[in-house]
């Protein structure tokens, strides 16, 4: 029985690694696209299929990398491939969850909408503050409003 540890141990020690290795926790962080638009692919590559286009400001949760590729997580939980240069830990951002969202020119309902409101699921968005449950937001093309956190995802 002594003998059939000590290489059990060693194969469990080689597998720990090995896991550690291939997704290290220091990678497991949020992410943000930083360019107009940016494609998401199926694999680490180039030659991966497109499986879907995403604008400026769309948050990620990235699970591991290969190379100059990052496997990354969105807010329905789907995995994609995204080349590392098209995103940035720089800032915070989010997408919104829901169809028909209200976004305010304060924060608080008791503001009025913008004039570009209500958006639609998957509207990203650069991350200003957070303040009292509402989150001060700024787009793509430099608008400014507030929406109520629990309809967005931050990262």
């Amino acid at each position: 029985m002594h003998r059939l540890k000590l290489p059990l141990v060693s194969l469990l020690m080689f597998a720990l690694t090995f896991v550690s290795l291939s997704m290290p926790a220091s990678e497991a962080q949020a992410l943000c696209v930083n360019v107009k638009q940016a494609n998401l692919r199926k694999g680490p590559g180039l030659n991966y299929e497109k499986l879907w286009e995403v604008f400026k400001y769309m948050p990620f949760q990235q699970l591991a990398k290969k190379g100059e590729w990052l496997r990354v997580q969105d807010v329905d939980g789907d995995i994609y491939w995204i080349h590392e240069r098209l995103t940035t830990k720089e800032f915070k951002c989010a997408v919104i969850k829901q169809n028909k969202t209200n976004m305010r020119t304060g924060p608080g309902t008791n503001h009025s909408r913008v004039p570009w409101s209500p958006v639609d699921k998957y509207f990203s968005v650069k991350v200003l503050k957070v303040e009292n449950n509402w989150v001060h937001i700024l787009d793509a093309v430099g608008d400014k409003a507030w929406v109520y956190q629990p309809l967005v995802w931050i990262r």
